[in-house]
Parts: structure tokens; C-alpha cells; sequence
């Protein structure tokens, strides 16, 4: 007991800092992701007895040789073949060393843990498992962490992920980044993931853990990417993007946890360092000449992260920005962003006009929410009072059902919610 007591912290450092580059290491040598999660597991439990007070030298490369030694003999014990143990004898030097010193080996570390990225957001695999594998096997959250993320019970979340795993097992996807004739379509893949969890944290209740942890992890990630891939201005521009939405979050909730909107927030309290650093990352992205859909959406951003008040936002930039969005990736939420920024530009009427036009946007509440507030400004009361019901109703998050609950009671009209 004395002796694991005194290998935790070491232990407990060491997984932290290097779990996805030792997981990334060990599936590339098994071909089996819960073969490879079961043998670092044991590697952690043997290092709590046998290190004490004096852990290895060199840790990463213990736990590698440790995990790989389980791995053989519960390859043994379930009888699965000499093929496949021939396959992890051939290749000890994969599992055994790996060292984190100096700019020379950040290429081949930073690969192992790409190539896990890209494996999570390999194409074979359901949208949703990609995120989930993702968030388990890069970020190191629990089953449970994930399943309170996106609201599904544990159960249910740990057969989907079971299942991503034995798909790539099944499959042979090999832990690898993709060649340069499948990135693009590769690539845009893994930045959707990496948007995906930032949104569910950023849209997550203001009580819930996962608003912090999944945006910084989101930022984390997409930061590894790019750094490995320097040459691709999206990647870059997912960044900057993230990085400015992030800027603002300590400002968006009152300490009660109420919605503040964009308009009202207090400015002093987004962090301008960040909003420094996603403004330089922009602009590299920018100068390669390649502008596309996390570019502009960067720019959007910028253009808000800018603006002195919401009276000197330039909304007529942004609208345009958001037509050229659209453009390229039309979507019935981009449309919704594109008319709320027309409106602010030009008049609510005719954002109001570009609302009513669009279709399959009935059940989010963000679309009634934003109906309603042009109607009220158009005052329209009793067709406002209508949508702020409606947005209340389908809202998930407790704070926007406030605000809009509050928005309803606000308007001059007699009718009851």
C-alpha cells in the first residue's frame, strides 16, 4: 500500500501528460483499440506496486514495455494465433521508446497522437461515435463524462463506443494519417469533430463541468492539428474561431448563471489574449490565400471580438462574410446567422423576411428565438409573444429558458405563457 502510495503521483503525471501517445503507440503495434486500452491499464496497475519511491528513468517507455508484455499474454490466454503474436514480437522498438525532448522528435510525437485523431474521425465511423471515441481516446474523458456531455445514459454511450472500436479492429483501419490525396476529405472530417466538442460545451448548462472542460479540450486539439499540419489554413482557422468564441465565455453568464447576450455583455471581461492570439493565427490562415468555411467564421468572430460597443459593430462586414459562408456551405443555420446579421445591417424587416424563408429549422429554438425578437421590434407583440413560447419550449438549456421565459413576460401583451 505504502509503496502505491508513493507511485501515484509519479504515475498519475505521467498518464496525464503522455496517455494518448502511449495508447496512439500501442494500437499501431496491435491493430486492436480495447486490446491496447486493457494492456496500459494492467502497465498502471503493475507500475502502482513495483515503482515505490523510485520510479524508472524513463516512465513512458516502462509503461510502453509493460503494456505490451500484457498484451502477449492475453493474447496468449485467449489463444487468438501465432500470427498475431509474431506481429508484436517483430516490433518491440514501437512500444519501447518514447522521448519528449527537443524539437527534433516533435514531428514523430505529434504524429502518433495525429494519427490517433485521425483514426477516431475515420470515415467508416457513425458522426457521433467519432466524437465520443474522440473525447475518450485523445482526451482521456470517462464514459460517463461523455454520456452527461450529450445527454444519453452510460450504458448506452459505452456500447457505442465498444462498437467504434471493434469496427476499427474489424475493419483493419490502421492507425496512420492519411495520405495527401485523402486529406482534404480526412481532415475536414477531424475539424468537425473538434467543432462538434467545443459546441456541446459551449452550449452545455451553466452548472455542468463540460462547459469548461470540452471547450478547452476542443481548443487543445485543434491546436495539435494545426501545429502538425501548418500548411492548412482551416485547420488554422478552426482555431482562431474557437479561440475567439472562448474569449468570451466568462462574460456570458450573469453569477447566477443567466444568459447575457452578445450585445449586452460586459467587454473588459472577454479575454484579450486570446482574442490577440486567434486575431495572428487568423491572419496566417488568411495569407495563404485559401479561405474557407472556419476562415470565415473566424472572421465573423474577429469582426464582434473588434468592435469597441455593439454599437460600433461592423454588421454589414459580417453579413457579407456570412453571404460568403453561405455559399459555400449552406445550411439552414448558416442562413438563420446570416438574416440576424441583415437585420442588424439593414433593418429587422428584412431579416425577418430572410427568417420566414427558411426550412427544417422548426425544432431549434435559436430560429423562434431569433423570429421573435424581430417581431418585437417590428412590434408585432402577439406574433412575438407566440415564438418566444415556442423557443421556450424546445430550449434544453435551463438559462435559455429563463431569458426567453423573461423575454415573454417583458413584451406588451396581456396573453399568458
Amino acid at each position: 500500500m505504502n509503496a502505491a502510495r508513493a507511485a501515484a503521483p509519479v504515475l498519475d503525471r505521467v498518464y496525464r501528460d503522455h496517455r494518448a501517445r502511449m495508447l496512439a503507440a500501442l494500437i499501431r503495434v496491435l491493430g486492436d483499440f480495447e486490446l491496447a486500452e486493457e494492456a496500459l491499464q494492467d502497465a498502471c496497475t503493475l507500475a502502482l506496486r513495483a515503482w515505490g519511491e523510485a520510479p524508472p528513468d524513463d516512465p513512458v517507455a516502462w509503461l510502453l514495455t509493460a503494456a505490451r508484455n500484457s498484451a502477449i499474454d492475453r493474447l496468449r490466454r485467449a489463444r487468438l494465433g501465432r500470427e498475431k503474436l509474431a506481429r508484436i514480437g517483430a516490433a518491440p522498438e514501437a512500444v519501447t521508446t518514447m522521448t519528449d525532448d527537443g524539437e527534433e522528435s516533435l514531428r514523430t510525437l505529434g504524429d502518433e497522437r495525429l494519427a490517433l485523431i485521425f483514426t477516431c474521425c475515420h470515415p467508416a465511423l457513425a458522426e457521433d461515435a467519432r466524437v465520443a471515441l474522440t473525447l475518450q481516446a485523445v482526451a482521456g474523458l470517462t464514459a460517463g463524462q461523455i454520456a452527461r456531455a450529450f445527454l444519453v445514459g452510460e450504458p448506452t454511450l459505452a456500447q457505442r463506443l465498444v462498437r467504434a472500436k471493434r469496427k476499427i479492429r474489424d475493419a483493419g483501419i490502421s492507425l496512420e494519417v492519411p495520405s495527401d490525396a485523402l486529406l482534404p476529405e480526412r481532415l475536414s472530417s477531424v475539424l468537425t469533430v473538434i467543432c462538434l466538442i467545443f459546441t456541446q460545451g459551449y452550449t452545455a448548462a451553466y452548472d455542468q463541468p463540460e462547459r469548461r472542460t470540452l471547450p478547452e479540450e476542443a481548443i487543445r486539439l485543434g491546436k495539435l492539428v494545426a501545429t502538425l499540419m501548418p500548411d492548412e489554413p482551416e485547420a488554422l482557422g478552426l482555431v482562431a474561431m474557437l479561440l475567439l468564441h472562448d474569449s468570451r465565455s466568462t462574460a456570458r453568464y450573469t453569477a447566477r448563471g443567466d444568459v447575457v447576450l452578445l450585445a449586452d455583455q460586459d467587454r473588459t471581461r472577454w479575454d484579450q489574449k486570446k482574442i490577440t492570439e486567434a486575431i495572428g493565427v487568423l491572419g496566417r490562415a488568411l495569407r495563404m490565400g485559401r479561405p474557407g468555411p472556419y476562415q470565415l467564421q473566424a472572421g465573423i468572430a474577429a469582426l464582434h471580438a473588434q468592435a469597441g460597443s455593439d454599437d460600433q459593430t461592423n454588421w454589414p462586414g459580417i453579413a457579407a462574410l456570412y453571404g460568403r459562408l453561405l455559399t459555400l456551405t449552406p445550411s439552414p443555420v448558416v442562413a438563420l446567422n446570416h438574416a440576424v446579421a441583415v437585420a442588424e445591417a439593414t433593418n429587422p424587416a428584412e431579416g425577418l423576411a430572410l427568417i420566414d424563408r427558411i426550412e427544417g429549422l422548426d425544432r431549434y429554438h435559436l430560429l423562434h428565438a431569433a423570429r421573435a425578437d424581430l417581431l418585437r421590434r417590428l412590434g408585432r407583440m402577439t406574433e412575438a409573444a407566440s415564438a418566444y413560447r415556442r423557443a421556450r419550449e424546445l430550449a434544453t438549456n435551463p438559462a435559455d429558458r429563463r431569458f426567453l421565459a423573461g423575454r415573454f413576460h417583458d413584451l406588451d401583451t396581456t396573453e399568458s405563457p
